[in-house]
């Protein structure tokens, strides 16, 4: 089992005001997605031993990661779902993707451990829409011919927050599922059908491994730091895979970031033997015109070393790193796309 590394300097104190200029033993400002908050962190935590500067940034869901760029509260915004392009157009952002990894059906079944309940695409979208109830439903159990389950009921966990990882999970149930996609939807917040909400992937996290035959959806990082049971999922091509990296990577290999308008890449339910079907980028957003054009650039320094130097630190966690052609894409869009109120280019 990875352990996993929390920054100090990752937690924000009160409210939080306007970015000021960088200095030494200073700090940028982020908010937004939980989903990658634990290789921030690990990324923060060791940026600020090499240059004395600190990230600050709210754990607080894709949503109010969002919102509190459109304010200006924090000098970049973090969020799972991307933005389309028209919407970064209306409010003069631009986004890029910083990391890629899975989300993860958990569970807690007595006597079913980590890879042994295989759920089909159809079993998935069942139970989330409430119409599968027990864990020994006959459509569950010919799945798992070999696995004894319970005459439990089932509790659905999942985010009570505005959430990244909430619109990539809705996205994977309404590609599979026409009545999912036809009445409850895509979104960041969505009207469930059935379950309880839990703030954040720490709060799904602590319901699930508090509540028996409760089952919900994590950020893998979470499910390998709670030691949770990750169930095997049946993918595109009809295989029962198990959240590994190398399937995330299986799953975003695919992926045609040269073509994709203001980087807006989903990875839901893709195509490959060994393909996770609920993999998804995790998205950085700032204004593309800077009032603090040192701030901005200090902010840009901090992904740029993350990209450079955390390649390792993210396949530690689980996570898979940029491919450094993207990485090489996303550093010319800084150059093209940030610059300061006189039209100044801010990155090199």
């Amino acid at each position: 089992m990875k352990k996993m590394i929390f920054a100090a300097a990752m937690i924000v104190a009160g409210a939080m005001g306007a970015a000021s200029t960088a200095q030494a033993g200073a700090s940028i400002t982020g908010a937004g997605a939980t989903f990658p908050y634990p290789v921030y962190s690990k990324w923060a935590d060791t940026y600020n031993k090499e240059t004395d500067v600190r990230l600050n940034y709210q754990s607080i869901g894709s949503g109010g990661g969002i919102k509190q760029i459109k304010a200006k509260t924090v000098d970049f915004g973090a969020s799972d779902a991307p933005m389309k392009p028209a919407d970064l157009n209306k409010f003069g952002l631009i986004q890029w993707p910083m990391v890629m990894g899975g989300v993860v059906p958990v569970v807690n079944i007595a006597g079913v451990a980590s890879g042994q309940l295989k759920l089909s695409a159809e079993n998935m979208a069942d139970i989330f829409l409430g119409n599968i109830r027990y864990w020994n439903d006959k459509k569950i159990q010919a799945n798992n011919p070999d696995l004894k389950l319970p005459e439990q009921g089932i509790t659905v966990v999942h985010r009570s927050d505005g959430s990244g990882t909430t619109w990539i999970f809705t996205n994977y149930l309404s590609k599979i599922s026409n009545n999912w996609k036809d009445n409850v939807g895509n979104n960041k917040s969505v009207q469930w059908p059935v379950g309880l909400g839990g703030k954040g992937n720490e709060g799904v996290a602590a319901y699930v491994k508090r509540i028996d035959g409760s089952i919900g959806y994590v950020e893998y990082a979470y499910a390998l730091q709670n030691q949770m049971t990750a169930a095997l999922l049946q993918n595109q091509a009809g295989n029962y895979v198990a959240p590994t990296a190398a399937n995330f990577q299986a799953a975003a290999a695919g992926a045609d970031w040269a073509h994709a308008e203001g980087y807006y890449m989903v990875l839901t339910a893709q195509p490959g033997a060994n393909s996770w079907p609920i993999t998804g980028a995790s998205f950085i957003l700032m204004y593309k015109s800077q009032d603090n054009a040192a701030q901005a650039k200090e902010v840009l320094k901090f992904f740029e070393y993350s990209f450079k130097n955390g390649s390792q630190a993210a396949m530690d966690l689980d996570y898979v790193p940029m491919p450094e052609a993207v990485v090489k894409m996303v550093e010319a869009t800084w150059a093209s796309e940030l610059k300061d109120t006189s039209g100044k280019a801010i990155w090199k």
